[in-house]
Formats: C-alpha cells, sequence, structure tokens
C-alpha cells in the first residue's frame, strides 16, 4: 500500500470525505516528491495539487501521478478547494488546524459555507514517524556528510576564531559534501555561551579553556540528520571536564537502552536521573525527539512520553549540562530502530577532544 492509499484509508475510517495539505513537509511526502508552493486536494477519487504559475510545470515534474492545476489573480486557491470540493460531493473536509494561519482558515470557512471544516489531527505526520528504506538511506546520507563535515573542520578551528566563523566553515562544509541545505540553523556556543542550549552564533572569539558546542545537520533528498559535538581548545578546567564525561556517560546509557520496545519516556529516564544525581536541574530539554522531512518529528523522547520505539522509528539522544556563568556541554546522535536494536548512522568522534 503506497503512503496517499494509507492516507487515504484512514481518512474513510475517520469519516473524513476529503482533506486539504498544506504543510509543506507533508505536501512532500504525500505527493511523492513536490517542494514547491501551494496545496494538495486529496479524496478517495482525485490527488491535486493547486499551485500558482511559478510552481506549475515544477509539480508537473516532482508529482507526475497527481493532477496539476493553477490558480489565478481571478481564481485563487479557496476558489479550487471550493470547487473540488462541489466536484466532489465533499461535505466533511479535513484541514491542518495547527498549521493554517487564523485568517487562511475564516478565508477557507467563509468559501465553503457548506462544507465542514475538521482538523486533519496530525494524520500525515503519524504516517510519516516509522520510515521506510528509502527515508533511511537519504537519513543515513545526510549524517554521513554532517559527520565528515565535523571532522574535517577539526584541524581547522582554532583559538582566536568567533562562533560565527566556526558556523560558516561547518555550514561551508557540510554544502561542499553535497548537504542541499542545513537542517536548521546550526548552533556554535562557545565558553559561557555554552549554558545556551540554542545559541545562535555570535562575535564572542574562542579562548583557550573554552569548551565549544556545536550542533548541527545536513540534509539529503530532503531528510535531515541531526547531532551535536562539543570539543576542548587546550586543557579547560575540572568542572568543564566533569561536565562533559557526566554527559558522555548519560548519552552512551541511553544511546545503549534504544531497541524496539524501549519507551520513550524510560530512555529520558535513564540519562536524566544520571545528571541530576550532579547537576540537578542542568538537563532542562527532553532526551531527544523525532527525525525526517523536519528536523523536529515524532516521537519525543521526554520525561513522561509513553510512545512504544518500533522499526523504522528515527530519534536523537541528546543529552546535555547548562551551567549559567560556567558553559555547557551537549552530544547528539541519531539513532535508527531495526528489527533487533538500533543504527546509529553518525560517525563524528565523540570521544573527548582538545584541539
Amino acid at each position: 500500500m503506497t503512503r496517499l492509499e494509507r492516507f487515504l484509508e484512514i481518512l474513510r475510517e475517520k469519516e473524513l470525505d476529503a482533506a486539504l495539505i498544506h504543510r509543506p513537509e507533508n505536501v512532500r511526502y504525500l505527493t511523492g516528491g513536490y517542494t514547491g508552493e501551494g496545496f494538495v486536494f486529496l479524496c478517495p477519487d482525485e490527488a491535486v495539487i493547486v499551485t500558482d504559475f511559478r510552481y506549475v510545470e515544477q509539480a508537473g515534474r516532482q508529482a507526475p501521478g497527481l493532477r496539476v492545476v493553477e490558480w489565478t489573480g481571478k481564481k485563487r486557491g479557496e476558489d479550487w478547494a471550493r470547487e473540488l470540493s462541489d466536484a466532489h460531493g465533499v461535505r466533511k473536509l479535513a484541514v491542518e488546524t495547527d498549521f493554517l494561519s487564523h485568517d487562511d482558515y475564516e478565508s477557507l470557512r467563509k468559501r465553503l459555507p457548506f462544507v465542514e471544516l475538521a482538523s486533519l489531527g496530525g494524520i500525515p505526520e503519524e504516517l510519516r514517524e516509522i520510515k521506510d528504506e528509502g527515508e533511511i538511506a537519504c537519513i543515513c546520507k545526510a549524517a554521513d556528510i554532517a559527520s565528515r563535515a565535523f571532522e574535517n573542520i577539526l584541524e581547522r578551528i582554532h583559538p582566536d576564531m568567533t562562533e560565527k566563523q566556526v558556523q560558516i566553515l561547518l555550514d561551508y562544509e557540510m554544502l561542499s559534501l553535497g548537504s542541499e541545505a542545513n537542517a536548521f540553523d546550526t548552533i556554535a556556543a562557545a565558553g559561557a555561551n555554552g549554558s545556551l542550549p540554542h545559541a545562535i552564533p555570535s562575535g564572542y572569539v574562542i579562548q583557550p579553556g573554552d569548551l565549544l558546542t556545536l550542533d548541527f545537520g545536513a540534509k539529503f533528498g530532503g531528510y535531515c540528520s541531526d547531532l551535536t559535538r562539543t570539543v576542548a581548545f587546550g586543557k579547560v578546567s575540572k568542572d568543564l571536564r566533569d561536565v562533559y564525561d557526566l554527559v558522555y556517560d548519560a548519552h552512551m546509557a541511553a544511546l545503549a537502552a534504544v531497541k524496539p520496545g524501549a519507551v520513550c519516556g524510560d530512555l529520558d529516564k535513564i540519562a536524566r536521573d544520571m545528571i541530576d544525581a550532579h547537576y540537578p536541574g542542568a538537563f532542562g530539554h527532553s532526551l531527544g525527539h523525532g527525525v525526517g522531512l523536519y528536523i523536529h518529528e515524532q516521537p519525543r523522547v521526554s520525561s513522561g512520553s509513553r510512545t512504544v520505539l518500533r522499526p523504522g522509528h528515527v530519534i536523537t539522544i541528546e543529552p546535555g549540562v547548562y551551567i549559567p556563568g560556567l558553559g555547557g556541554c551537549r552530544i547528539e546522535d541519531t539513532a535508527i530502530l531495526t528489527a533487533d536494536g538500533c543504527l546509529d548512522p553518525v560517525t563524528a568522534p565523540k570521544q573527548f577532544i582538545e584541539l
């Protein structure tokens, strides 16, 4: 059964006549490759991409099995939504209420007065949780690109560089190795800035004795990789080395427990208990998240999550410690669930590195 067939089967089970898909990752997933703007109308009888002149040819190339219609100044997207709904007798239309703006939703509601708009309820996101062989191959390639980029810059980064300069160097290296784009904005946080989990690379000049945390990812075939490495510039203080060693141990312990049947909340607890025993409250985010066409997908690997992992799930394992005034450390790999365990496609070294 194809992705589209599985999606339409779920629509029927939920007594939904059709759906409009606007979220770019869901459009790409359900059409088999379309990456332009617009939306997709899906019902049991037809699948239609609705877009403007700029993307008509692109849609035909990327999704040859779907009909493509062009909106113009006189016939906008909402008009096409009504025409297609009328043509297929749609009375209950599912839309992405977690993505559409209030104004867009109201515009649809007014243009389709005799159609009930219902929430799609994350159906495409649920389908996207379990990756097939082609998706996993893309994620592995993206992880390989990012890993090689990290290794390539190790001999080129040094004190007196700014966080921003390191970010630019790493981004350029990933693109040079074949990344389609960054999976997300690269994080480079050195010295005291390391206590900021999502620090924005700045003009801070890296000093001897600093830890530098790099959180980055490449894209291949539309799929993301996600990894974090923390490196030392020269000899660091005992406090910082203790932080690194603890994060490394927590990371390895949680990663070793990843297998089919593992519960996401239990994985989080493994790392969190280890860190809280030494630095209570210093690990404030969840242990990880799903990765795919978007950098943060389901499932959440967080405290209290009862999601049971299955083959095809792709998650991150990324414990960290963040201490204001001192700095921080995070180590992250991506874990791909297999039939009897997990595959880690990240090959970048994660033992303590002094540059």
